[in-house]
C-alpha cells in the first residue's frame, strides 16, 4: 500500500505541475513575456509544495506508526500480562501478536493474544487510512497555498531554486548523519568489546578462535581473539587480487586509449565493464568449480601441495572481478589528458612508448590511483568469493596456497545464529568492522594526498 501512496503523491505532483504552469500562463492571458519567471518554474514550484510535504509526512508517519501502535498494544493488554517480563520477553509477545494478526499461527494462541491481534489489525487499518487522508489533505493544502502565489510578478524561479537547494542540503545532511551513525554504532559496540578483551590481545594476538559459550551448558573452546591471522589473510588475498588486476587493468586501458581503433575500443570497453556487473556469487562458483581444481591439479603435476581452498584461488578470481574498476578509471584518466601534451612530447622527439610512460601516465596518475584505491577497497570488502574459495579458518601464513580468511568473512560468521550483543563473540564483529572502516578511511586519505600532490604538478 505504501507504494501506491507514493505513486499517488507523484501523480498529484505531476498534475499540480500542469495546473501551476497553466495558471501562470492564464494569469497573463497567454503573453508569457509578461511573467517574471517561465511557466515551468511556476509549475515546479506548485508541484514541490504538493509533493514534498506529503512525502515527508508519509515517511515520518511510517517511522512513528510502529512504535506508537506497539505502545498502545501493550497498554491495552489486561492488567498483569507483562508483569515480570523483561524487554526481550515483551518483544517476543509483540512478535507473537503480530504473527497471529498476519495469519501465521503456530500452535494455539491464548485468548489474550487473539484479542490483541484483532486490535492490532484494526489499528493498522485505521492508521493506514488516516495516513492516506492526512497526506492527501496536506497535498491539497500545499496546492491551495502555492497556487495563490502565482502572479505575473511572482519570482517562481527563485522559489523553485530555494526548494532545490533545501533538498540538496537535506540530502547532504542525511549522508553526513548516516556516516556519523555508522561510526558511532561501530565505536560504541567496539568499546564494549574492548572492555571484555584486551586491545593488545586483539591487535597483536596470533590465535583467532572466537568460539565461547553463549548459552548455559554449551561446550566450546575458551575463546581467543588475536586478530592478526584475520588481518594477514585479508591483506594476502587483497595483494594477490591487486597483482592480477593492476597490470591487466592498466595495460588494457593504455591499449584501448592509445593503440586500439575507435571501433575496437567501442566494442571491447563495454564488454570488459560487464565484469563489474557479474554477481560475486558467480565468481565464487567459478573459483570453487574451475580455478581451485585447476590449481590443485597443476600443483600435483609440479609437486607443490595446494589446498582445495586457497588464498591464491580467491585472490586471482577477485582480481578478475576488479579489473573493470582499474581499467575504466585509468582509461578515462588517460583519455582526459590534453592532446597538446601528446603533441608536445612528439615534437620533442619522444616515441609513443616514452610519451605514455613519461607524459600520459604521470599526468593521469590521480585518476589511475583513484581506480586502484577503489579496487583495493573493493578487494578488502569482498566476502562471497573468500567464503567459497578461501574458507573461514583463520590461518597465519604467507603461503598463498593455504586456506585463509578475511575480516568481512569473520564479521558474517560471528553474526550468524545467536546474535545476542552481550558477549565477546558477537561484539568482536564490531571491532573488526571498526578496523575495516579505519583502513578504508586511510586508503581514501592516501588517495587524496596523491591526487593533490600530482594535480599541483601537472595542472
Amino acid at each position: 500500500m505504501i507504494g501506491y501512496i507514493l505513486l499517488g503523491i507523484i501523480a498529484l505532483s505531476a498534475l499540480a505541475y500542469v495546473f501551476g504552469r497553466r495558471r501562470a500562463v492564464a494569469a497573463v492571458g497567454g503573453r508569457q513575456e509578461q511573467l517574471h519567471s517561465r511557466p515551468t518554474y511556476h509549475g515546479a514550484f506548485v508541484a514541490a509544495w504538493v509533493g514534498i510535504p506529503s512525502i515527508l509526512l508519509v515517511l515520518v508517519w511510517l517511522a512513528l506508526q510502529g512504535p506508537v501502535i506497539d505502545s498502545l498494544l501493550l497498554w491495552s493488554l489486561p492488567h498483569g500480562t507483562t508483569d515480570g517480563l523483561d524487554r526481550g520477553q515483551i518483544d517476543l509477545l509483540l512478535s507473537e501478536i503480530k504473527s497471529v494478526a498476519a495469519g501465521y499461527v503456530f500452535g494455539e494462541p491464548s485468548l489474550v493474544v487473539q484479542a490483541a491481534a484483532e486490535r492490532y489489525q484494526r489499528w493498522q487499518t485505521i492508521a493506514r487510512y488516516a495516513m492516506v487522508a492526512a497526506a492527501l489533505s496536506l497535498a491539497l493544502l500545499g496546492l491551495a497555498l502555492a497556487s495563490r502565489r502565482i502572479s505575473p510578478q511572482f519570482r517562481a524561479r527563485h522559489g523553485a531554486e530555494r526548494i532545490l537547494s533545501g533538498l540538496m542540503i537535506a540530502c547532504s545532511l542525511i549522508a553526513i548523519l548516516t556516516t556519523l551513525g555508522i561510526v558511532l554504532s561501530l565505536l560504541i559496540e567496539a568499546l564494549r568489546f574492548f572492555e571484555r578483551v584486551s586491545p593488545l590481545e586483539f591487535f597483536f594476538g596470533l590465535n583467532w578462535e572466537p568460539q565461547i559459550p553463549i548459552r548455559e551448558g554449551q561446550v566450546t573452546a575458551g575463546g581467543a581473539f588475536g586478530a592478526v591471522p584475520v588481518f594477514a589473510g585479508t591483506l594476502l588475498i587483497a595483494f594477490i587480487a591487486m597483482c592480477v588486476a593492476t597490470p591487466i587493468g592498466l595495460y588494457s586501458a593504455i591499449y584501448l586509449t592509445e593503440y586500439a581503433h575507435p571501433k575496437v575500443r567501442a566494442t571491447i570497453k563495454p564488454i570488459m565493464e560487464l565484469l563489474a556487473g557479474i554477481p560475486t556469487v558467480v565468481y565464487g562458483f567459478f573459483a570453487v568449480l574451475t580455478v581451485a581444481p585447476a590449481l590443485r591439479e597443476f600443483g600435483e603435476m609440479i609437486g607443490v601441495p595446494i589446498a582445495p581452498n586457497s588464498a591464491f584461488a580467491a585472490g586471482a578470481v577477485m582480481g578478475i572481478m576488479i579489473i573493470p574498476f582499474i581499467s575504466s578509471f585509468s582509461d578515462d584518466a588517460i583519455a582526459a589528458v590534453p592532446q597538446t601534451m601528446r603533441d608536445g612530447s612528439y615534437a620533442m622527439g619522444a616515441t609513443k612508448g616514452e610519451t605514455i610512460t613519461k607524459v600520459l601516465l604521470p599526468a593521469a596518475l590521480p585518476g589511475i590511483m583513484g581506480g586502484i584505491l577503489l579496487a583495493v577497497s573493493r578487494a578488502i570488502g569482498e566476502t562471497m568469493i573468500v567464503v567459497m574459495a578461501a574458507g573461514i579458518i583463520a590461518t597465519l601464513t604467507a603461503n598463498p596456497f593455504e586456506p585463509v580468511t578475511t575480516v568481512t568473512v569473520q564479521i558474517v560468521t560471528l553474526l550468524i545464529g545467536d546474535t545476542e550483543f552481550d558477549n565477546p563473540k558477537t561484539l568482536a564483529a564490531f571491532a573488526l568492522g571498526l578496523v575495516l572502516f579505519v583502513v578504508t578511511l586511510a586508503l581514501n586519505v592516501l588517495a587524496l594526498h596523491i591526487v593533490r600532490k600530482y594535480r599541483e604538478r601537472y595542472e
